[in-house]
């Protein structure tokens, strides 16, 4: 991770690189286009800002009234997005019902794990046959891609190093922790989170994690509700409980009316900005868990195309369409009757000449990210050639 100076430097770097011109940009940085490159921000700079961001956390606790005050309103929105994945990617690992379902029973070297839940409550352990550790498992965070599991010991907060995916169907490394056998039973427990690594899980996991400047989980709402990306509601509820509905309008934010880079920022503030990870140097293959990042190195969205956001193929209120025929109308509302079309038999002027559906299939294809048994959809939206290597 770079200290404020590296980040200082980088910043500058890359604005001197911006000035210099596309050809200079082409061959020292990612292929962010320069128009929206200046626009552009990392979400440490984003939350400076005045106004709500996500995961900025200076309202205070007060301001949040919950989706059943939402729903009062908003009642076929709130429906969807309780059951979308965004919403149920936290709860107390008690409530886990994938822990219920897939129990951990794992033997990595020296070392048998067990996670269990029973009830309410779950618990983990690990032993190497002379030493044992046990403790109840607090918190569960993640749902569709894989599970991760916190655990308090010594009055810090770790991560089990074992998580588990449910498209895989099996338990397996934790992303970002150590894929091999640990060398001590200290290790093998699990890692040591810093505050910073707590603060960043609940703050994008959870909603009102931080309030008043102040980072307290316990007593923040387990996943992403309305709220978390909306902001808090209450200056929004009593104006429009008191008739004042313009003003209303103005007292929440709504992502809709954001314009593109701000869009694709807004997103980012926890699926990662361009400038997020541009600064921690995940690029590659590890950068594929960042969709914001990879879209903007997309040819589309380097051409300034202010259709390219995230929202213009997700609905950020309805589970995520998994299938690629389902994205085949959002890609066919851009391109079509193109000049440069070429028709074909199985295409008739389209531009694409292979074909008219599965769009995504062939032009965002999947990778599995190194070291988890997860494949993500590359977001950088290009003409893939066979004997290409991972783009940056």
């Amino acid at each position: 991770m770079l200290n404020s100076n590296e980040k200082f430097v980088a910043l500058s770097l890359a604005i001197v690189t911006c000035l210099a011109g596309p050809r200079l940009l082409s061959q020292h940085s990612p292929a962010a286009h320069p128009s929206t490159l200046a626009e552009q921000m990392s979400t440490e700079d984003r939350v400076k800002k005045p106004g709500w961001w996500p995961t900025k956390g200076n309202a205070p606790r007060s301001s949040y009234l919950g989706n059943a005050t939402c729903d009062r309103c908003h009642s076929d929105i709130v429906v969807k997005q309780q059951v979308s994945a965004m919403a149920r990617t936290a709860t107390r690992a008690g409530d886990s019902d994938l822990l219920a379902r897939f129990p951990l029973n794992y033997k990595l070297g020296p070392y048998a794990y067990q996670a269990t839940r029973s009830g309410q409550t779950a618990a983990y352990s690990i032993g190497d046959g002379s030493t044992n550790f046990a403790a109840p498992l607090n918190w569960a965070f993640g749902i569709r891609m894989g599970q991760s599991y916190l655990f308090d010991r010594n009055g810090a907060i770790f991560m089990a190093p074992l998580t588990y995916y449910p498209e895989a169907g099996r338990w397996d490394f934790t992303v970002d922790l150590p894929h091999a056998v640990p060398d001590s039973f200290d290790k093998a427990i699990g890692k040591r989170l810093t505050s910073t690594e707590v603060r960043g899980c609940f703050d994008c996991h959870n909603t009102a994690a931080t309030t008043n400047d102040q980072f307290q989980p316990e007593q923040s709402t387990p996943g992403v509700t309305c709220e978390a990306c909306h902001g808090p509601g209450s200056d929004h509820v009593a104006a429009m409980k008191a008739g004042l509905g313009d003003q209303g309008t103005t007292m929440i934010l709504n992502p809709k009316y954001l314009n593109p880079v701000d869009s694709i920022d807004f997103c980012g503030a926890c699926h990662r900005t361009w400038w997020d990870v541009s600064l921690s140097g995940s690029s590659g293959i590890k950068s594929m868990r960042f969709p914001p990042y990879r879209l903007e190195n997309s040819r589309c969205w380097g051409k300034g195309d202010a259709r390219l956001t995230c929202v213009a193929c997700h609905d950020p209120h309805s589970p995520l369409q998994r299938e690629a025929a389902a994205y085949d109308n959002k890609c066919l509302s851009c391109h079509v009757n193109s000049p440069d079309a070429k028709p074909t038999s199985d295409h008739p002027g389209m531009p694409c000449p292979k074909a008219r559906k599965d769009c995504a299939e062939c032009h965002m294809p999947k990778y599995q990210v190194t070291d988890i048994p997860v494949k993500f959809t590359d977001h950088q939206i290009r003409v893939v050639r066979p004997s290409e290597a991972i783009p940056d």
